[in-house]
């Protein structure tokens, strides 16, 4: 643009000393070397049009450019949490999928372990017991884990307080003093909260 303002004003100069000429063939000369530069003058301008051009295409597709990678990687990005959410909600599906029979497996176990507990010696056969012993391993590995309430400090977060005991000692006050119905854990997760009495 520069360039093409130099060019302009030289252009006004020469105009003007054309004017101030009163030869004739001086005249005669100064209009062809006029018309040469006026010549140059377009061709200039028009470089100086068609590099503008240029320059404005390049900088359009650098930007079409930009945000086209700006689109992609955003994309990019969306796809891949995408891919970790789901992944993460298909593990905690396969973790969680036997949840509901577990829990209505649970009662029977509560049943067999009053039962060999209440019993007299013999009247449980070794067998039942044996047998008893593989569904509790078998349900272990399934990721079931029985909670340990007796003597731990109560929170409400694992356990349900049925009723209030006296504390025999101040050491033991706020913990869980018996356990009506044990909780379980199936992988981290309470499936069944524990029933007991805090001493207080």
């Amino acid at each position: 643009m520069a360039k093409l303002l130099t060019v302009l004003g030289k252009y006004k100069n020469k105009a003007k000393s054309i004017l101030k000429m009163e030869n004739k063939e001086e005249l005669q000369t100064e209009e062809q070397a006029l018309n040469q530069e006026t010549d140059n003058v377009s061709e200039n301008i028009e470089a100086v049009i068609e590099e503008t051009v240029e320059i404005s295409e390049t900088e359009k597709l650098q930007g079409e450019i930009a945000e086209l990678k700006d689109k992609y990687l955003r994309l990019y990005s969306d796809f891949d949490n995408f891919r970790k959410r789901t992944a993460k909600e298909k593990l905690e599906m396969i973790q969680s999928a036997s949840e509901k029979v577990i829990v209505d497996i649970i009662p029977v176990i509560d049943d067999i372990e009053r039962a060999t507990a209440n019993a007299q010696e013999g009247e449980i056969s070794e067998g039942i017991q044996l047998i008893f012993n593989k569904l509790s391993n078998t349900l272990a590995t399934k990721g079931l884990k029985p909670m340990d309430a007796k003597g731990q400090v109560f929170n409400p977060d694992v356990h349900e307080a049925i009723t209030q005991f006296p504390a025999p000692t101040e050491e033991d006050k706020g913990k869980v003093f018996d356990v009506v119905e044990k909780g379980y854990y199936l992988n981290e997760k309470v499936i069944r909260f524990a029933k007991v009495v805090v001493a207080n």
